[in-house]
């Protein structure tokens, strides 16, 4: 399988930080989300953004992809598991990962992927083989923000079975769906909930926070704009005079619980280019107008 450079993807150096990392993720995948791009290959380019992401915004998964990068490996190359000793360098590291559900946020991940990331440490093929023993096999499992707010199904594989599963709604990271018979000699299956990236949302105890790119004018002179939500879409009204990084609060749009979280809105004043004669007059005539500001 080819080798996927995940740092070119994201448009970052090797060195780069977390933050860096994050806020390359957060602007590629606006740019690209299929419900807003116009781009013929978005859908393919959102998906490959996710999946570069996922391996490496998580410090395990970036060490050993890493450790596979530093062997030489470079787009167009062709990776094989058996230069490993037949494992994919993720079986090194406690990896039980498990991704599925409708939504993205793990769903359509490539091969080099789930081979580098998805091998089960301990159990599975290369590690001894024989029945497993009786018992609770745990896994992690990621999961779509939208399946948390609503609390809906999944399929997911474990170990190349696939299994229908319903996420509680307002499920807390770290917390555990138990499938009964499903691990390992007939065992319970323990999966292990973790958050997926979202493009559009980030997670703040039960708050989910959304960036918002808002006109200079509309910033400056008010709009009512419509916004998305995990429940869907809701208009918010921007107040006149709003600076970049003000935060607006949508009450009870946030994950569920006893008490709902909100979803907190940051606002990004964003210009867009001047790309005709007519446009960059207005900039003109509007740099003259602030000039004496």
């Amino acid at each position: 399988m080819e080798f996927k450079d995940y740092y070119q993807t994201l448009g970052v150096e090797p060195s780069a930080g977390e933050a860096e990392i994050k806020t390359a993720y957060r602007r590629l995948a606006r740019k690209y989300h299929p419900d807003v791009s116009k781009e013929a290959d978005a859908e393919d380019k959102f998906k490959a953004v996710n999946e570069a992401y996922e391996a490496l915004r998580d410090p395990e998964k970036r060490a050993a992809y890493d450790q596979l990068r530093a062997r030489g490996y470079r787009p167009g190359q062709e990776y094989q598991p058996q230069d490993f000793g037949g494992r994919g360098p993720g079986q090194g590291y406690d990896f039980d990962e498990v991704f599925g559900g409708a939504g993205g946020g793990g769903a359509g991940f490539s091969d080099f992927f789930e081979n580098l990331f998805g091998q089960r440490r301990g159990g599975g093929p290369g590690f001894g083989g024989g029945q497993a023993p009786r018992g609770d096999t745990r896994a992690k499992l990621s999961v779509p923000l939208k399946a948390v707010y609503e609390g809906s199904s999944l399929r997911v594989t474990v170990n190349g079975k696939q299994l229908d599963l319903r996420v509680p709604k307002g499920i807390k990271p770290g917390q555990a769906i138990r499938l009964t018979g499903q691990g390992n000699g007939g065992g319970n299956l323990l999966l292990e909930v973790e958050y997926a990236a979202d493009p559009q949302f980030e997670v703040d105890g039960s708050n989910v926070i959304h960036v918002l790119q808002v006109n200079p004018w509309d910033a400056a002179l008010g709009a009512t704009i419509s916004v998305p939500t995990l429940g869907g879409s809701v208009e918010l009204k921007i107040p006149a005079g709003s600076e970049a990084g003000r935060k607006l609060r949508l009450r009870g749009r946030g994950l569920p619980g006893t008490t709902p979280g909100d979803q907190i809105v940051e606002l990004e004043i964003t210009a867009p280019r001047a790309e005709t004669d007519a446009q960059r007059k207005a900039y003109e005539k509007l740099a003259k107008a602030f000039a004496d500001s």
